[in-house]
């Protein structure tokens, strides 16, 4: 027997994750996101939370989405070409937080389901979850950085000895500016079309990643809100910013699909952050703390 999907399920864990994460985050700053609900025409919508110019964060966006069509748009049915001229639905909860202070480092999250469904006596729903979670520092700290890799491989390990250690190497290689040739931050774990342990399980990991992401980021906040910063330090911040954007305008899958899916443009570039800057060619003094970024962080290593 065909083991059946339960997408309300999704549904109301996505929505739940979203208001746990905005309520927390609140807390932490001391200011109230905008909640701002909007409609697809062609089907759906969502709610984008967005916390401008707060107490710790410059910009945080934290949005979920419930978008459905009926057909599929080149960046989901070039990899799935099976799917093609299905129905489809895609949900999911997606955040970037921009902070203030460049010893806080930026962080990203998402986690999505996608089903699209059987036409035909004989066909079955195609499903996959995936998302995932990756860190972005300015000035590197290393008990930031094993601290949060700890945390995921921990929320993992219940599925397997396996699956964090895959999920890292899977987040290494998607976070990567291939035409810098470096790395966007230290990593996390990344997964996408995963539906190995059928649903009920893959939901399970999903969830465990998504319920680890405050624990795996709020202690770093806490831990470098009050570090002293100048206008030294925020305008490397600025200028390593511009790395995330072009990654986002470039290689990122949820972008990408949330274009060409005719979504909402302001929800999906809330990940963009609200100052940036870029150089020609610019490099960092030698033995600076900058150049410590490029040297010890942008690099590849097992962090647990």
């Amino acid at each position: 027997m065909t083991e059946q999907i339960q997408p309300q399920a999704v549904y109301a864990f996505l929505q739940g994750l979203q208001a746990r994460i905005v309520e927390a985050v609140e807390l932490v700053d001391g200011k109230n996101f905008l909640q701002d609900s909007w409609q697809r025409p062609e089907g759906g919508g969502g709610n984008s939370c967005l916390l401008e110019n707060g107490n710790v964060f410059e910009r945080a966006g934290v949005g979920f989405s419930h978008v459905l069509g009926n057909k599929l748009p080149p960046a989901a049915s070039v990899a799935h070409p099976e799917a093609a001229g299905r129905p489809w639905e895609a949900m999911g909860v997606s955040l970037v937080f921009h902070p203030h202070n460049p010893y806080i480092p930026t962080v990203h999250m998402n986690v999505r389901f996608f089903v699209a469904r059987a036409q035909q006596e004989g066909e079955q729903d195609i499903w996959w979850f995936g998302g995932g979670m990756d860190l972005t520092p300015y000035y590197g700290e290393e008990e930031d950085c094993i601290h949060f890799h700890r945390v995921n491989k921990e929320a993992l390990a219940p599925f397997g000895a396996d699956y964090y250690t895959r999920f890292k190497q899977a987040c290494d290689e998607y976070f990567f500016l291939k035409h810098r040739k470096e790395p966007r931050g230290v990593g996390g774990v990344f997964f996408d079309d995963f539906s190995e342990l059928g649903f009920e399980q893959s939901f399970a990991l999903q969830r465990a990643i998504g319920d680890a992401f405050l624990q795996a980021y709020l202690p770093i906040v806490q831990r470098r809100k009050n570090q002293p910063y100048g206008e030294r330090e925020r305008d490397f911040q600025s200028y390593r910013r511009g790395r995330y954007v072009e990654f986002n305008l470039i290689f990122d899958r949820g972008t990408i699909f949330g274009l060409q899916s005719n979504g909402r443009t302001e929800s999906i570039l809330l990940s963009m952050p609200p100052v940036v800057k870029w150089r020609y060619d610019w490099k960092p003094e030698n033995g600076s703390p900058e150049a410590k970024l490029y040297t010890d962080f942008l690099i590849e290593k097992d962090w647990v």
